[in-house]
């Protein structure tokens, strides 16, 4: 009987412990942190994102050796080497912003979702993980370190100083939609598509900002390189897409036959894309619509620039 009771308690708590996971409030997600590509060849890369845009060089991470071009103290786009040149799909992975890395963590393996045993903690202090959503992409969640990365001192040249939202091939919004909008909080920010007759864009903001994420519906089966680098891109915030595009052709920009001048697009706002060496897409978008967008209305906050270096 002593046994059966000793047992029972054990049980007991047991089930407490599981059940206090679960209901472990889920910590801050705040906005990008950054998106990383695959670069055949990173002196490209650095004429393109420094040299035009205006983004500040540092290493990446020691667990992944590469490059980083940083928006502002904490945005930034990162390179990596790619498995074999050539690849079709160039999109690594899209990190968001947490304030708290271990706590989300543990929140994701109480719902079911598989995560790293730890934690990856950098030289900077900053700590992340990386899991996987429905359809498999590399998500990365990452907390801010006590030693954010310090800028060369000189002016800033930055064409834009805030990554407002990335975007990614997408197939299946309900079960995309399980894990971003049920689990972690994200909401719907604006929808529309090409037509009234189907969806094409679908923006999802993070819960604790302004920035969002974008499922790109409108891929044909078996899409080409060129499919891939336009849907899966990242988009860089400016106030004036009229004076962005003065200020890179004072640079030596020249626009391909690929990119397209400035266009207002269904959601109400300038856009200017550009296309970086490898042929990702660059999506430069202002902040604030100009017009009543169409399909559906903005739900949520519009975002501002970033504070500068």
């Amino acid at each position: 009987m002593r046994s059966l009771l000793i047992f029972s308690c054990l049980l007991f708590s047991s089930c407490m412990v599981h059940a206090q996971e679960a209901k472990a409030p889920r910590p801050a997600i705040t906005g990008i942190s950054h998106v990383t590509f695959y670069a055949d060849d990173f002196a490209k890369s650095q004429q393109f994102y420094t040299s035009l845009l205006g983004w500040e060089q540092f290493p990446a991470g020691a667990a992944k050796p590469g490059v980083r071009f940083y928006a502002n103290h904490q945005q930034y786009i990162e390179f990596l080497t790619p498995p074999s040149q050539g690849m079709a799909d160039r999109l690594h992975s899209i990190g968001f912003s947490t304030s708290d890395a271990e706590a989300l963590r543990q929140f994701l393996a109480a719902h079911g979702i598989a995560v790293p045993k730890i934690v990856t903690v950098e030289a900077n202090g900053d700590r992340s993980f990386l899991v996987k959503d429905p359809e498999g992409n590399k998500i990365e969640f990452v907390q801010a370190g006590s030693h954010p990365i310090k800028h060369s001192g000189t002016p800033t040249a930055s064409v834009s100083t805030h990554i407002i939202h990335a975007g990614f091939v997408a197939h299946d919004r309900a079960a995309l939609d399980r894990f971003y909008k049920d689990l972690l909080g994200f909401h719907l920010y604006w929808q529309g598509g090409s037509s009234a007759a189907h969806t094409d864009w679908v923006m999802m903001q993070v819960p604790g900002g302004s920035d969002w994420l974008e499922y790109m519906l409108y891929l044909p089966a078996a899409p080409s390189r060129a499919n891939l680098a336009t849907a899966n891109h990242f988009s860089p915030g400016v106030a004036s897409v009229e004076e962005l595009n003065t200020k890179l052709k004072q640079r030596g920009w020249v626009p391909s036959a690929q990119e397209r001048p400035p266009l207002l697009g269904l959601d109400g706002k300038w856009q200017l894309d550009l296309f970086d060496p490898d042929g990702t897409r660059v999506e430069f978008m202002e902040f604030k619509p100009v017009k009543e967008p169409c399909c559906s209305a903005y739900t949520g906050t519009q975002p501002e620039p970033s504070p500068t270096w």
